[in-house]
C-alpha cells in the first residue's frame, strides 16, 4: 500500500445505511492494522514519516520536528563559504532556510497563499475623486449649483486575486504537468501532450530563490546575490530535496510492511 493511501485513516468515515460491508476481501486492512503500520514505519523512517505527517496537515508538531531536523541538516552540510558568511548567525540563518525549504516542500497544486498586492484583503485602499454632491440643473438646462468632488480614501476590488484575497499555485497546466504540443499535433493529425516547460512537470509554482535571498537578507545586509546563489542556493535545494528523498524512503518502507 502506498504511503498516500494511509491518509483515510485519519478522515471520517462515511455512514453505512446497509448491513454489507464496504469491503469483505481477507487482505484489506482495518484501521488499528493502518495505525500498527504506520508506527512500524515511523520507527524506522521517522523524518520522512515526520515530514509526510506534516506536510499534509495531519500533525502540526511533526512539522516543527521537520523544521527542527532540516536546520541540524543544514548546520553539519553547509560549506565553508556559508559559515564564513554567517558568522555568529549561523544558527539562525539556517532555522529560516529549514523553513523556507519546507514550505517549498509542502506545496502542491492545491496551495494558495496570501495575495502580496492587498495582502490577503482583496481590497487594495487608494485616494481617488469621488464626487460627494452631483449639483443642481435647473429646468432650463443650467446648472445653478456646481458638482462637489473631493479626495477621499476607498476601497477597490483587487484585480490580481480578484477580490479572493488568495493566489493559487497551480500552473498553466492546471496541476497536470502536461500542455498540448500543438506543433507535433498538427504534424500528426491527433493530440500530443508534452511536460510543461514552466512548472517542469510539477503541476505548480516554484517559490523563488529570490525570496529566500530577501529573508537571508533581513540578517546579512552584506549577503550579494551572487554569493546566494554560488554557495547558499544549493543548501537550501539540497534542503528541498532531503524532504523528498526521507518521504520516498517513507513510502518504500511502509509499502514493504504492509505488503508482507
Amino acid at each position: 500500500m502506498k504511503l498516500e493511501n494511509a491518509l483515510k485513516q485519519f478522515n471520517p468515515k462515511t455512514q453505512t445505511f446497509t448491513n454489507v460491508p464496504p469491503a469483505t476481501a481477507s487482505d484489506s486492512l482495518s484501521g488499528p492494522d493502518l495505525a500498527a503500520s504506520m508506527g512500524m514505519a515511523e520507527a524506522e523512517a521517522e523524518f520522512g514519516m515526520g515530514a509526510f505527517l506534516g506536510k499534509n496537515g495531519i500533525s502540526q508538531e511533526d512539522g516543527l520536528r521537520t523544521i527542527e531536523r532540516l536546520a541540524v541538516y543544514a548546520m553539519k552540510n553547509a560549506g565553508k563559504h556559508v559559515g564564513k558568511a554567517a558568522g555568529r548567525r549561523m544558527a539562525h540563518c539556517m532555522v529560516i532556510l529549514a523553513k523556507m525549504a519546507y514550505a517549498e516542500y509542502c506545496q502542491s497544486a492545491g496551495s494558495t497563499s496570501d495575495c502580496p498586492h492587498c495582502q490577503g484583503q482583496g481590497l487594495i485602499s487608494k485616494v481617488q475623486e469621488v464626487t460627494t454632491y452631483n449639483g443642481y440643473i435647473g429646468a432650463d438646462g443650467e446648472e445653478k449649483i456646481p458638482p462637489v468632488v473631493e479626495n477621499q480614501r476607498v476601497y477597490v476590488l483587487c484585480q490580481q486575486c480578484n477580490g479572493k484575497g488568495e493566489i493559487s499555485h497551480r500552473c498553466r497546466c492546471n496541476g497536470t504537468g502536461r500542455v498540448r504540443d500543438l506543433e507535433k499535433s498538427s504534424l500528426l493529425g491527433a493530440p500530443v501532450d508534452k511536460t510543461c516547460e514552466r512548472c517542469t512537470g510539477r503541476g505548480f509554482k516554484r517559490i523563488p530563490g529570490t525570496t529566500a535571498h530577501k529573508a537571508i537578507m533581513a540578517l546579512l545586509p552584506d549577503l550579494h546575490e551572487r554569493t546566494w546563489n554560488r554557495n547558499w542556493r544549493p543548501l537550501y535545494e539540497s534542503l528541498v530535496t532531503k524532504c523528498e528523498q526521507e518521504e520516498n524512503y517513507a513510502d518504500a518502507v511502509f509499502h514493504r510492511i504492509t505488503s508482507r
